[in-house]
């Protein structure tokens, strides 16, 4: 396994984190159970992605910004598969956000602060506004911008606004392999700590 200074990757009911050696996991994150993190994602500083009660998977070149939180929901009466969180490739996540038992297809946007909750779905080239809440079981169409608290419909994207998203995701890609260059290289450097002077 790729070494990762300052990553917690735990086990949890007999899963184990998978993760591409390509993907850059940030120092800070916190990555337990049933997660799948595929080629070319990065995750930033502080995140959590906790994959206890059912399964995370997040797709190539993907990114989740510093601090976001990442979760599932277990099985309910009716829902016995309960709702996993499945991201897609080339999706933007950005920081501070709560993503939770639900679906982001590929190139779906995040914004900053935002909250997707249970049995929500994301589509292709859709966007949520940073700071909104996308509320259970709310689909947000392909190309369509959605704001506020609950969120709705606020106006369609044109094909510039998709292509900055797309940009947005090519950046992310060759940044996460700047910093996982300068945390190796920080790390190497690193003087090994010897405790308390005696005497």
């Amino acid at each position: 396994m790729t070494h990762r200074p300052d990553v917690s990757i735990i086990p949890f009911g007999g899963k184990v984190p998978q993760i591409h050696p390509d993907a850059f996991i940030a120092p800070g994150c916190r990555i337990i159970g049933d997660v799948t993190i595929e080629a070319g994602a990065s995750i930033w500083y502080n995140c959590v992605i906790r994959a206890d009660v059912n399964r995370v998977v997040i797709g190539a070149r993907t990114n989740v910004q510093d601090g976001s939180v990442i979760h599932c929901d277990s099985a309910k009466p009716g829902r016995p598969e309960g709702f996993p969180t499945l991201i897609g490739e080339d999706v933007l996540i950005g920081h501070l956000a709560m993503v939770h038992g639900c679906i982001l297809h590929d190139r779906a946007f995040v914004g900053l602060g935002a909250i997707v909750m249970d049995g929500t779905v994301i589509e292709s080239d859709g966007m949520l506004a940073a700071g909104a809440m996308l509320t259970p079981g709310k689909r947000l169409p392909a190309r369509q911008l959605w704001s506020g608290r609950p969120a709705s419909y606020m106006r369609d994207l044109n094909d510039e606004a998709i292509a900055e998203m797309q940009r947005g995701v090519a950046h992310y890609v060759l940044n996460g392999r700047a910093h996982a260059e300068a945390v190796h290289a920080e790390a190497a450097n690193a003087e090994p700590f010897r405790g308390p002077a005696q005497g």
